[in-house]
C-alpha cells in the first residue's frame, strides 16, 4: 500500500472518530438538559416525561436557602392538626422550613392558593393512602388557609374514613381518605393507628374506591408498603373459610394490589373528569453514615449536599409503580408521576425525629434520639414542595 493510500484511510479514521466522539457528546448534552442525570435518581424512563413541564424536568434540581420561605407558619395554621408540629413539641432550630426546590432549568410556580381555589371550584380533590399522604395533606390545608375567604368555616368533618374540608364560596372539598395499602387491610377501621401485623387482602379495593369515584382530583401513596413482612388474605375478615399467608418480602403481594389499584381505576374512573396523580415513595433515613446509625436524623439540621445513600430505596417497588402507571397510559387512563424520592432525600434535617405529640403526652423529660421518627416530616417543610409540584400540574393550562 503506498504512503498517499495510507494516509486517506488515516484520514478517513480520524474522521469517523470525530463523528463518532461528537454524537457521543450530544447525547450526553441531552440528557443533562432533558433527563435526570444522576444514577441514584430513579423512574426515568416514560413515566419522567408525565413530569416534565416545557421541556423541563420539575424534579432535576437543587435545594435552596430561602428567607421569603416558609410560606405559612405553623402558628398561625388551624388546620395542621398536632402530628406534625415540631416547634410545638420542643423544635428550636428553624432553618429546616426556609428551604425551597429550584429546578435546573425552569421555575417552579410559587403556590397562590387563590388561584388553585378557583381551579378547584365545583370541585373535589381527595389525598389516598396512609400517614404520608396524610403529612402532605395537612401541608396543602396550611398552604391554603391564608387564601380561604373570612366566612369559610375551618372545621374538618370526618366521614367514615374521609376526613374533608368544605369552602363553600367555592364550592370545594379538600380531604383525605385514610386508606394505607389502597386495597383493604386490618388498618383501615383503626384511625391512624394500628396492630403492627398487616394483614392485606390484596385483591380487594371496592370497599374504599367507591368513596373516591366522584373526585375531581385523585392523589395517592403507598408508603407503607415498604414493610418487608406481612399476612396476605385471601377470603373475608369475616369469613371461616379464609386463607392466612405470611410472606417474607412485600413485593409481589404489591404488584397485585397496584393492579387491582389500577384496575379500579381503568373501570371506574371518568377519563374525562377526573385527574390523577400518585406520589412517589417518601425516603427514611437511617443516618449519617453510609450503612446508617442508631441516631436516624436527629440533631440534623442542614440538607445533605451529595448523593452519599441517606435512605432507603425500594427501587423494585418504584419500578413496580412505573410499570403499571405505564399501562394505565397505554389503557386510556393517564397519571401524573409526583416524584418526589430522590429530593426528599437531601432534606434528613426536616424529619419529624424527637419532636413528636407522644414524647410530650408520656411526659418523658428524655427523649431518645434512637426512637427518632425519620419517617414523617415537619410543617411547615418539605411536605410543601411536593403541593407545590402537585400545585404547577393543576394550574397548567
Amino acid at each position: 500500500m503506498d504512503v498517499g493510500h495510507k494516509n486517506m484511510v488515516n484520514c478517513s479514521q480520524m474522521v469517523a472518530l470525530i463523528m463518532f466522539a461528537t454524537a457521543i457528546a450530544s447525547l450526553i448534552q441531552f440528557d443533562k438538559t432533558v433527563n435526570v442525570v444522576s444514577l441514584d435518581n430513579h423512574i426515568f424512563s416514560k413515566v419522567q416525561q408525565n413530569s416534565t413541564q416545557n421541556g423541563c424536568d420539575l424534579y432535576f434540581g437543587k435545594w435552596i436557602y430561602d428567607t421569603s420561605y416558609p410560606l405559612y407558619t405553623e402558628e398561625n395554621c388551624s388546620l395542621i392538626g398536632d402530628t406534625f408540629t415540631c416547634a410545638k413539641y420542643g423544635r428550636k432550630d428553624s432553618k429546616y422550613k426556609n428551604w425551597r426546590w429550584q429546578p435546573h432549568q425552569c421555575d417552579l410556580p410559587r403556590f397562590n392558593g387563590t388561584t388553585l381555589l378557583e381551579k378547584l371550584r365545583n370541585k373535589k380533590l381527595i389525598f389516598v393512602g396512609d400517614s404520608l399522604i396524610r403529612n402532605q395533606w395537612r401541608s396543602l390545608m396550611c398552604l391554603i388557609e391564608p387564601y380561604l375567604p373570612p366566612t369559610t368555616n375551618k372545621t374538618l368533618v370526618l366521614e367514615e374514613n374521609l376526613k374533608k374540608l368544605y369552602v363553600e364560596d367555592y364550592n370545594a372539598t379538600i380531604g383525605f381518605y385514610w386508606s394505607p395499602f389502597l386495597v383493604e387491610s386490618n388498618h383501615d377501621n383503626k384511625g391512624f393507628h394500628g396492630p403492627r401485623v398487616h394483614i392485606v387482602r390484596i385483591n380487594s379495593i371496592v370497599k374504599h374506591g367507591r368513596h373516591w369515584s366522584d373526585a375531581d382530583i385523585l392523589i395517592f401513596d403507598t408508603f407503607v408498603w415498604w414493610s418487608p413482612n406481612m399476612t396476605i388474605l385471601w377470603g373475608s375478615f369475616d369469613s371461616p373459610d379464609a386463607v392466612y399467608q405470611n410472606v417474607d418480602s412485600s413485593q409481589r403481594p404489591y404488584e397485585i394490589a397496584l393492579n387491582t389499584w389500577s384496575e379500579w381505576l381503568e373501570y371506574h374512573i371518568n377519563r374525562n373528569k377526573t385527574r390523577i396523580f400518585f406520589t412517589s415513595a417518601s425516603p427514611i433515613s437511617f443516618g449519617k453514615s453510609r450503612w446508617g446509625t442508631n441516631l436516624g436524623c436527629y440533631n440534623v439540621t442542614e440538607p445533605r449536599s451529595n448523593d452519599t445513600n441517606w435512605g432507603t430505596h425500594p427501587k423494585l417497588s418504584l419500578k413496580a409503580v412505573e410499570s403499571v402507571i405505564e399501562n394505565l397510559k397505554e389503557k386510556g387512563v393517564k397519571v401524573d408521576y409526583l416524584n418526589i424520592t430522590h429530593l426528599s432525600g437531601y432534606r434528613e434535617d426536616a424529619y419529624l425525629s424527637i419532636y413528636i405529640k407522644d414524647y410530650k403526652n408520656w411526659g418523658l423529660k428524655l427523649r431518645n434520639p434512637a426512637k427518632s421518627d425519620c419517617r414523617h416530616w415537619c410543617l411547615p417543610g418539605v411536605p410543601d414542595i411536593w403541593n407545590q409540584f402537585l400545585y404547577a400540574y393543576i394550574i397548567k393550562p
